[in-house]
């Protein structure tokens, strides 16, 4: 089957002649034509920002494991805390950012972990570009379930799709009941990156966003302009490090 295209803007409205976000609209082979029309209407609106080509991303995992908090973290710098109420279905929210000299739009649906939402969410598999897979590290059974969520990912997702397995609510320690790594582990089994992450802090989260970005805009550059050089799993790495230094310097 023939991959999910990433999005782009009109030649009209991309970037000027040499951008490289202008020759890499030319993948978008009209694949995923609902996807298109609603990410012009947004972008036909005037106070939404401008950006050179769209990836759809779905954050998928159990009820409970901090879907909707982590998507609120990434796109408000919010937390929310305290009791609220679980995804019903389906909802998503918009962020651009800056990968080189492209302005990416991330398109980022938030889905019900519940088993009775499970037949919308596949529907919407097959449009996707990126999967965030998460689990809670203070959940073992919601780590036992990643190896179901990821059979499903193959039956219904492209094959090229990008996935990272995500460990959140990292910020807790004294109820841990999963390992890093044993997270690392299952995500080396599977050929997927994976990192931890905290929406309480923010640990991570816009880390993990930006990797999928990088590696998502990489893949499209190799499209147009040949093969090109990029490891998200060496990237987390990097980026990690750097933040930790960066923390631990006086």
């Amino acid at each position: 089957s023939n991959p999910a295209s990433p999005t782009a803007r009109s030649p009209s409205a991309a970037s000027g002649p040499s951008s490289p976000c202008r020759t890499a609209a030319a993948v978008s082979n009209g694949n995923g034509a609902a996807v298109r029309r609603a990410f012009m209407r947004h972008s036909s609106i005037s106070s939404v920002e401008a950006y050179d080509v769209a990836f759809k991303l779905m954050l998928v995992g159990d009820s409970g494991v901090g879907k909707t908090c982590v998507l609120i973290r990434y796109k408000d710098g919010a937390f929310l805390s305290g009791a609220y109420i679980s995804t019903v279905g389906m909802d998503f929210r918009n962020k651009v950012v800056s990968v080189d000299e492209c302005k990416v739009k991330l398109q980022i649906w938030d889905t019900a972990g519940q088993e009775r939402f499970r037949s919308v969410t596949h529907a919407y598999y097959r449009d996707a570009h990126a999967l965030l897979l998460l689990y809670d590290v203070s959940n073992k059974t919601s780590f036992d379930n990643t190896r179901a969520w990821l059979g499903e990912i193959n039956e219904y997702a492209q094959d090229d799709v990008v996935i990272m397995l995500i460990g959140n609510k990292a910020d807790i320690q004294q109820d841990r009941q999963v390992r890093y790594e044993d997270g690392e582990r299952l995500a080396r089994e599977y050929g997927v990156a994976f990192m931890e992450t905290s929406a309480k802090t923010g640990a991570n989260v816009e880390l993990a966003f930006m990797a999928v970005a990088r590696e998502l805009k990489q893949r499209m550059s190799r499209t147009t302009h040949g093969p090109g050089r990029f490891n998200m799993s060496e990237y987390i790495r990097q980026e990690s490090q750097v933040k930790s230094n960066g923390c631990c310097s006086s």
